[in-house]
């Protein structure tokens, strides 16, 4: 099993993190070309609620269900992969206030690959270099996102 931690101080109050992820279509947003994201079902982020996905990785399709948990509004939740490419999932999104205008963001994944050809393929797209890529990227979009002013990127 391997783990990947990313932390930022982001320009934006925690009330505006908070709110920019309890809507899960942003996810859209937060997702990097040329991968794009399908949203198949969405319920209202709450305790043990699910969404379905569908990233189109060019023409291939890959589906994932998402379960969340331990949902506090104004500090994160936990989504864990109940259907998907990945043998294991478990992304822990915390967001904390660090002064009036500054936030603590705090990513946590544990995840494991499949053997065969589908290992192969998850190798490929999520390993420790791709991941830093996509929360840089999440950073500058959810400051961008949310009014924050692009500080000390």
């Amino acid at each position: 099993m391997s783990t990947f931690h990313y932390q930022a101080c982001l320009p934006v109050p925690v009330e505006r993190v908070a709110f920019f992820h309890k809507d899960g279509s942003v996810l859209k947003k937060l997702t990097p070309p040329p991968v794009f994201v399908q949203i198949v079902h969405m319920e209202p982020l709450s305790e043990n609620s699910t969404t379905q996905l569908r990233f189109w990785f060019g023409p291939i399709p890959v589906r994932w269900v998402a379960q969340h948990s331990q949902v506090d509004p104004l500090h994160g939740f936990i989504d864990t992969q109940v259907q998907g490419p990945l043998k294991k999932w478990v992304h822990q999104h915390s967001y904390k206030a660090a002064g009036i205008h500054k936030t603590i963001l705090d990513e946590l994944i544990e995840y494991e690959h499949n053997p065969g050809v589908m290992g192969w393929f998850t190798r490929l797209i999520y390993n420790r270099w791709s991941l830093r890529f996509l929360f840089f990227y999440r950073r500058v979009v959810i400051i961008r996102e949310t009014g924050g002013q692009q500080m000390g990127i």
